[in-house]
């Protein structure tokens, strides 16, 4: 199964305050806000949700084909991208950017205040998708996740016109984007990726309901947080899936491009959307358990003996049959 992953490359800031959030807002005085939190630590990583689901598809085996615009800082982090199984060679790199930069503070109930500068993603606008199907032979699918909205847009218009399925990822850009750009995104995809709020958000923006936004796609995914995911496809029982119990709750940064990692993987290794599931939630428990997006390590082993633990042995063994190689070595 050949992957295209659209999206964002950026530098991730993170901070990390030794406090609740909330004991900072006023009741009755939210409308201007004015707070400056100090934070105990700033730690500096790769990061960006395009990169993110790369590494993680590239962590389970696969070698997806990056899409992405990035700035002329990108060399030591092409490197690293194509040392973990990643194609980055149709990537658009910029002459005046730097790559995008995303800063978030986590306090200690895990709640995050982020901001976002695009740099170079402003550009991704510019990428010719055509070019790039010629070159590689087609797509069987392509993840639009977070990015230029326009990119987002002329991505899915031209994987439509492909026949191209779509795993629509619009997360972080539903604040940004219209209902008539999240209606165009999301319409006619093969997958649909949204956590809770998001989904609401979505309802709101659109004027869908809850119904009309699944009848729109072949398969929805929502992110529950602590309490799993669920997928969802019309006519067809609702699948609930659970997290493994995470050794350490270090940074949710990440976790739900992870979860995104293993489900994509799971569907291009033929797993059915239990064991996709199954298999993103223990990729995304990894995560949480590390500071930054990219730096979790497991051996195959090791990773299917905690996936045994949480979801039993047949989830296990059908999941290791389905993904023959894969993790950081013994």
């Amino acid at each position: 199964m050949k992957i295209g992953v659209a999206g964002s490359v950026g530098r991730d800031h993170l901070m990390t305050f030794p406090g609740k959030f909330t004991d900072s807002l006023v009741a009755g005085s939210l409308e201007k806000v004015s707070l400056s939190f100090l934070v105990d630590g700033l730690d500096i990583r790769r990061g960006g949700c395009a990169a993110n689901i790369a590494f993680g598809m590239g962590a389970l085996g696969l070698n997806p084909i990056l899409i992405a615009a990035v700035g002329r800082d990108w060399e030591d982090y092409e490197a690293w991208l194509s040392r973990h199984g990643v194609d980055t060679s149709h990537v658009l790199i910029s002459e005046r950017n730097l790559t995008a930069l995303y800063m978030v503070t986590t306090d200690t109930e895990l709640n995050q205040i982020a901001s976002f500068f695009p740099g170079a993603m402003s550009e991704a606008r510019d990428i010719e998708l055509q070019p790039i199907l010629e070159k590689v032979g087609g797509l069987d699918l392509i993840v639009i996740s977070p990015d230029d909205p326009e990119a987002m847009l002329r991505h899915s218009e031209i994987a439509k016109e492909r026949g191209i399925s779509i795993a629509a990822d619009p997360s972080q850009q539903m604040a940004r984007m219209d209902g008539d750009e999240i209606r165009r995104l999301i319409d006619g995809a093969a997958y649909l990726f949204l956590n809770e709020y998001e989904l609401a958000l979505a309802i709101q923006k659109t004027g869908w309901s809850d119904e009309e936004i699944l009848e729109r796609v072949q398969v929805r995914i929502v992110t529950l947080g602590s309490n799993g995911a669920k997928v969802e496809e019309k006519g067809l029982p609702t699948i609930v899936v659970g997290v493994p119990q995470e050794k350490a709750k270090v940074d949710p940064t990440g976790v739900g491009d992870s979860f995104r990692s293993g489900f994509i993987a799971g569907l291009a290794a033929g797993l059915n959307h239990e064991r996709c599931a199954q298999l993103g939630s223990m990729l995304a428990t990894y995560v949480i358990e590390t500071k930054g997006t990219q730096e979790y390590r497991f051996s195959r082993a090791e990773f299917l003996t905690r996936l045994a633990g949480a979801y039993g042995d047949e989830a296990s063994n059908e999941i290791g049959l389905g993904l023959p190689s894969f993790g950081f070595g013994a």
